[in-house]
C-alpha cells in the first residue's frame, strides 16, 4: 500500500519511513470512517444474509470483491497513479444519497451510497486508468444488497405467479386435473400453496450473481457476456416452475410430504445445481466459434494474465484524498447523528373508536389473523365491512406510526394477484381532492372495484415512489415519518354497471370527509 502515493526520486531511508508511516495513517483514518458511517448498514447487511435464503450467497460477495482486484494487482501497480478530482465530485454524490437513506431510512439509499464513495475512492486515490480496472469487483457488490421492499414484494407476487402458472402446466401435461387459484394449486385431495419461499427469488438472486461473475470472467465479445447475464432470469424461472410442477405431480401420487421437509429441501438443491449447470452449458455453447483458437480455461478467464513490470514511479497528490477524508468527517460529525433521532408520534385515537354507522351504512368489524399482522408490521389498523341497500364496502385502513427499518404499507396492487385476481385497469385519478388509485379487478365471473391511497400528514398520496419522497420530506422537515394505507373495495354485482360501484364509493368517500382526522393524524 506505501507505493500507492510515493514518488521516489532519492534514495533516502528517512524520507521512504516517513511517507510510510504517512500513509498508513491515511488508511487507518479513511477505512476507519468508512467503518463509523456504514457499521449499522454492515450489521444490516448480515443479518439479511443470515436470515433470508434468497440473501444467503451475500456472504461470499466481499471475498470475491477482494479476489479479483488481489488478482489484479499486477496491472494496477503497473500503472501510473493520476489521482482524478471526479473521484470527489463521485464523493459528494455518495454524501448527498447519505443524508437521503439517513433522514428517510431508505437502505437502499444508503448502501449505493458505499458503492459510490468506494469508486470515488478509488479515482481520488489512483485515478481513472486504475479504477477501469476496479470498478467491475467493487459493482458485484451490489448483488449482496437486498431489493428496496417495495420492488421485491412485486417482483415476488409477479414470481409467484409466473411460477404457479408454469408448474400447473407442467402438472397439466402429466395428464393429472388441476386447478388454480391466485397462488393455489388444488389438486382435489391436497392444496398447494405457493407462498413467498416458492416464488424462486432464493434461485433468482444467487444465479444473477453468479452470472454476472461468470460474464466477468467470460473473455469473449460483450453481447455474449449480456447474454450469459440475462439468460440467468429465464433458467431460474422455468427451473422454479418445473420443481413446482414435479411436487404436484409427487404430492398427486405419494401425498403431502413430499411438498414438505427434507425432500422440499432436497429439491430445492438439485434445481439450483441444474440451474448452473445449464448457466455453464450455455457458455459452453456460445463459445463454439472462440474455442478453434483458445482453450477453455483461458476463455473462461481461469488462466492469468502475464505480470507486467511495476511502474518505476508514483506520484504523491494527496489533495483529492484529504478533500474526500474532509467530506468523510463532516458526514460523520453532522448527517450519521441524524440516524439516531427519534420519530414524534403524533396524538391520535385508536381505531377501537371508529364509528360503525356512517349515514346509512352499518359496519360489521372483521380481524386479520396473527401471521399477516406479522407480515403488515402496522401499528394500528381497522377492517369493516360496510353495508346499505344489500351492497357492502370493505373499509381498510393500516397505519404506521412510524416507517422506517424497512417497514412500508404493502401496496394493494401487488397483494391482489396473490388471491387469484386479474388486474383489468389501474389508474391514478382525483375525487373530493384526494389522489387515488382506481383498480379494477377481475376473477372468473367476479368484479370488484378498489380504491386505495396513501394518507400523510393531510395529504392523499397515490403513487408508491411519491410516497417515499413524501416520507423523506416529512422526516426532514417534520421528524415524522408516520402514515396510513386507506382502501375500499366494493362487489360489481352482475346486474349493474362500473359507474354504479363508483358512485358508492364515492358517496363512502365523502362520509369519510374529516371522520379520518382523528385516527390518522395531519
Amino acid at each position: 500500500m506505501n507505493k500507492l502515493f510515493l514518488s521516489i526520486t532519492n534514495n533516502s531511508l528517512n524520507m521512504k519511513a516517513l511517507l510510510s508511516i504517512k500513509h498508513i495513517a491515511i488508511i487507518v483514518v479513511t477505512i476507519g470512517l468508512i467503518l463509523i458511517l456504514y457499521w449499522d448498514v454492515f450489521k444490516i447487511l448480515i443479518t439479511t444474509w443470515n436470515t433470508k435464503e434468497e440473501y444467503g450467497h451475500g456472504f461470499m460477495i466481499p471475498l470475491i470483491t477482494i479476489y479479483f482486484i488481489w488478482q489484479k494487482k499486477q496491472l494496477i501497480l503497473a500503472e501510473k497513479f493520476s489521482p482524478s478530482w471526479i473521484g470527489v465530485a463521485i464523493i459528494i454524490i455518495a454524501i448527498i444519497a447519505y443524508f437521503i437513506g439517513t433522514i428517510a431510512d431508505i437502505y437502499f439509499s444508503l448502501r449505493f451510497s458505499f458503492i459510490f464513495l468506494l469508486i470515488g475512492l478509488s479515482l481520488t486515490i489512483t485515478g481513472y486508468k486504475v479504477s477501469k480496472i476496479t470498478l467491475i469487483p467493487i459493482l458485484i457488490i451490489i448483488f449482496s444488497f437486498p431489493l428496496p421492499a417495495v420492488l421485491q414484494a412485486g417482483l415476488t407476487a409477479k414470481l409467484q405467479l409466473i411460477s404457479s402458472q408454469l408448474g400447473v402446466s407442467i402438472i397439466r401435461f402429466c395428464d393429472i386435473p388441476v386447478f388454480l387459484e391466485g397462488n393455489v394449486i388444488d389438486l382435489g385431495n391436497y392444496k398447494l400453496q405457493i407462498v413467498e419461499a416458492c416464488s424462486g427469488l432464493r434461485y433468482l438472486f444467487p444465479l444473477m450473481s453468479l452470472a454476472f461473475i461468470c460474464a466477468y470472467m467470460y473473455q469473449v465479445v460483450f453481447w455474449k457476456r449480456m447474454l450469459i447475464f440475462l439468460i440467468s432470469i429465464p433458467i431460474t424461472i422455468f427451473m422454479n416452475s418445473f420443481r413446482i410442477g414435479i411436487i404436484g405431480v409427487l404430492v398427486n401420487h405419494w401425498g403431502i410430504s413430499m411438498a414438505e421437509g427434507f425432500t422440499h429441501d432436497f429439491e430445492g438443491w438439485i434445481v439450483f445445481m441444474a440451474c448452473l449447470i445449464v448457466l455453464i452449458l450455455s457458455m459452453w455453447l456460445l463459445s463454439w466459434n472462440e474455442r478453434k483458437t483458445r482453450t477453455w480455461d483461458d476463455i473462461f478467464g481461469l488462466i492469468s494474465e502475464p505480470s507486467p513490470e511495476y511502474s518505476k514511479t508514483y506520484t504523491l497528490i494527496l489533495l483529492p484524498l484529504f478533500c474526500s477524508i474532509l467530506l468523510m468527517i463532516a458526514a460523520v460529525i453532522f448527517i450519521k447523528p441524524l440516524a439516531t433521532r427519534a420519530d414524534i408520534i403524533p396524538q391520535r385515537q385508536s381505531f377501537k373508536t371508529f364509528p360503525l354507522q356512517l349515514a346509512n351504512f352499518t359496519g360489521n368489524i372483521k380481524t386479520l389473523d396473527e401471521k399477516t399482522l406479522t407480515v403488515l408490521g402496522l401499528t394500528d389498523y381497522t377492517l369493516i365491512d360496510f353495508k346499505a341497500n344489500e351492497k357492502i364496502i370493505n373499509f381498510y385502513v393500516a397505519y404506521y406510526q412510524t416507517q422506517k427499518n424497512g417497514v412500508v404499507p404493502h401496496s394493494p396492487k401487488l397483494c391482489i394477484p396473490g388471491g387469484g385476481w386479474k388486474i383489468i385497469e389501474l389508474i391514478e385519478t382525483q375525487f373530493n381532492k384526494i389522489s387515488f388509485n382506481r383498480v379494477l379487478i377481475k376473477k372468473g365471473d367476479n368484479k370488484q372495484l378498489v380504491y386505495y391511497w396513501y394518507q400523510q400528514r393531510g395529504e392523499s398520496i397515490a403513487n408508491e415512489y411519491f410516497l417515499k419522497w413524501h416520507t423523506f420530506l416529512g422526516s426532514l422537515k417534520y421528524k415524522r415519518t408516520d402514515g396510513a394505507l386507506i382502501r375500499l373495495t366494493t362487489v360489481i354485482h352482475p346486474n349493474e354497471d362500473n359507474e354504479l360501484a363508483d358512485k358508492r364509493l364515492q358517496q363512502f368517500m365523502l362520509l369519510l370527509d374529516n371522520k379520518l382526522e382523528k385516527y390518522v393524524p395531519n
